[in-house]
């Protein structure tokens, strides 16, 4: 059994500590400007109320900051993982990977405060942050001026940063030298805001202990209020030996050159782990010659990385030559890839050259490669093995030399158990397989890429939309996106062209083709008078028809009947149960722990 959890608040009162007066919201009214004085003590959530959602249960191990797992290290420690990063890949990687790290650990707060507390406006959540990062051990935040303007959605915030865990151990190896050395903490600030407004907001360490300076002082604003952002990009991104390196992170802003082809943005976005770990294998593969497999759903972005891999190869001179099988009839898939000679069959009026010519030298990417048929697939076999082609009623042998590159929304495994896939094909298909995850597994890119698309679609259509309303930013936040990215592409693209100039895109301009958000996932609620906000409430729609209430029944009781209710309903299972609550899973096995409750087998028994 699970040892008992003991929460921060709970040492607190056991040592005697005192807890501060109960918060009180502080008001929004569009543009919103602060000193320490007014923020300290009186806006929620408070250090008390944070404390309250960290947990620790030495009987299992686990430490639990509300639903996401925690672990105490030696600052020491990491310290010397510091130090060898540096002394192995370089001061500027290092950088990178230690300020990419932040900036995920600052998302993850985000969005456990968008979660605990949905009505704090976004500008009193942002204090949020700076009272996460000194629970956390890190950092304390002293607030020295912070503005953002509602309308525009424009952030600036300066903020000195005291007793630096990282300026600590810095100095304890290298001492004092001439550059910043806070670089997870800046990441963790630009990751944290930019999670909360649904924007990139860049933080920059402008004097550092490291460096010699007094006091660790940092500037955040708006990336279009900055005249020089690239550097602070650089290390957003992930770094690259090769001078045309394809950014992770996009240069977000009219200084950006996105270099449109068709129409169609090829510029990769991204800084969550799980697009990093895929954009680390396109980097790896791509100086060989090898053949490349990308798998996951539609709309993940299997060409724009296929494009990514051909500039970072020595073929990024040549051609780079996309067909979509799925969208060429079988019929006319043979001529499509290896060409036709005048007069093969009715209608060849001229000779030409197929997909694998047109290639020849550079890279040949084929798109939904599992809906070829079996008599395709065989014909592409063997011009893979033989690097040979023939045209359509042609004699002639032409040798080509293509770096095939390949992807599928389909299981081919599972295809070639059923015999819809040749076994050899896949085999020689799958040398160097790299997955793309969905975007609800990189949802830390969101901003980023919201960002990027309002950007694009904005110079386009010459349109002055300044940004999202806080109801949009957190409907795109909780949406399920069963087309990825290129779904967030489209909802982005229709608003722009639905919103007025000058106003905020809303819920209701992105979501108007029938999106289904999920009954129990949002509740939007239309504003109250004078809140231009509005929010939305992660809820059930209706209490379980297996509960009633109890008159004098107290909250905890009432609680603990909800969540037996639904573990009744769904057998036991977690997930399912979490769902039917607007809860997520780890929250509820917290909770079902605290109220003495079956999980698992012992549910369904």
């Amino acid at each position: 059994m699970p040892g008992p959890r003991i929460s921060l608040a709970q040492l607190h009162r056991a040592t005697g500590a005192t807890r501060p007066a109960p918060p009180t919201q502080v008001p929004f009214s569009g543009q919103w400007r602060f000193d320490l004085q007014q923020v300290d003590g009186s806006s929620h959530p408070t250090v008390a109320d944070l404390s309250e959602c960290l947990f620790f249960s030495p009987g299992d191990g686990r430490i639990w900051l509300q639903d996401q797992r925690m672990v105490l290290m030696h600052a020491e420690a990491l310290g010397g993982l510091r130090r060898e990063l540096i002394e192995t890949m370089g001061l500027d990687k290092a950088r990178g990977l230690l300020t990419r790290m932040g900036y995920l650990s600052g998302a993850r707060d985000a969005e456990l405060v968008r979660r605990q507390w949905p009505d704090a406006e976004p500008p009193v959540a942002a204090v949020a942050g700076t009272r996460l990062h000194a629970l956390e051990g890190v950092v304390k935040v002293e607030v020295v001026r912070v503005s953002y303007d509602a309308a525009t959605g424009d952030y600036q915030g300066e903020f000195l940063w005291h007793n630096s865990s990282e300026d600590d151990e810095h100095i304890a190896v290298y001492g004092v030298g001439g550059s910043p050395a806070c670089w997870m903490q800046t990441g963790y600030a630009t990751g944290y805001v930019s999670t909360l407004f649904g924007r990139l907001i860049l933080f920059r360490e402008v004097a550092c202990r490291s460096a010699g300076d007094a006091q660790c002082r940092v500037i955040g604003k708006s990336v279009e209020l900055w005249d020089d952002p690239q550097e602070d990009l650089r290390h957003l991104q992930l770094g690259d030996d090769g001078a045309d390196a394809e950014p992770a992170a996009a240069p977000l802003g009219p200084w950006a050159d996105p270099g449109n082809s068709g129409g169609q943005d090829p510029t990769l976005v991204g800084a969550s782990s799980a697009f990093n770990a895929a954009f680390h294998m396109v980097r790896r593969v791509a100086p060989t010659p090898a053949t490349v497999l990308f798998t996951g759903e539609s709309g993940v972005g299997k060409e724009m990385f296929a494009r990514s891999l051909h500039r970072s190869s020595d073929r990024a001179s040549k051609p780079f030559v996309a067909i979509n099988c799925a969208a060429i009839p079988e019929t006319l898939i043979e001529s499509e890839l290896f060409g036709v000679e005048r007069g093969a069959y009715t209608g060849a009026g001229a000779s030409r050259p197929g997909r694998f010519e047109r290639a020849d030298g550079g890279t040949l990417f084929l798109d939904e490669i599992g809906t070829l048929s079996l008599v395709a697939q065989g014909k592409l076999l063997r011009a893979l093995q033989e690097g040979e082609i023939e045209r359509v009623g042609g004699t002639k042998t032409l040798r080509v030399d293509v770096r095939l590159v390949a992807a599928t929304n389909e299981n081919l495994r599972e295809a070639v158990r059923q015999g819809r896939f040749r076994e050899d094909l896949f085999y020689r298909l799958n040398v160097f397989p790299i997955h793309l995850p969905p975007l609800r597994e990189r949802r830390d890119d969101i901003p980023l890429l919201m960002q990027h698309f309002l950007h694009h679609y904005r110079e386009r259509y010459q349109r002055d939309v300044p940004g999202f309303s806080q109801r949009a930013v957190k409907a795109l936040f909780n949406y399920g996106f069963p087309g990825n990215i290129r779904e967030l592409q489209n909802l982005i693209e229709r608003a722009v062209i639905m919103v007025n100039d000058g106003e905020l895109i809303d819920v209701h301009q992105l979501f108007r083709g029938g999106e289904d958000l999920g009954e129990g996932v949002l509740s939007l609620q239309s504003p109250a008078p004078g809140d231009s906000g509005g929010r939305l409430v992660g809820a059930p729609n209706r209490a379980p028809a297996d509960t009633t209430a109890v008159p004098g029944q107290t909250l905890e009781e009432a609680e603990r009947q909800w969540i037996a209710a639904a573990l009744r309903r769904t057998g036991g299972n977690m997930a399912a149960a979490a769902r039917q609550l607007g809860i997520t899973r780890a929250t509820l096995l917290h909770r079902a722990r605290r109220h003495g409750l079956p999980i698992g087998r012992s549910a369904r028994a």
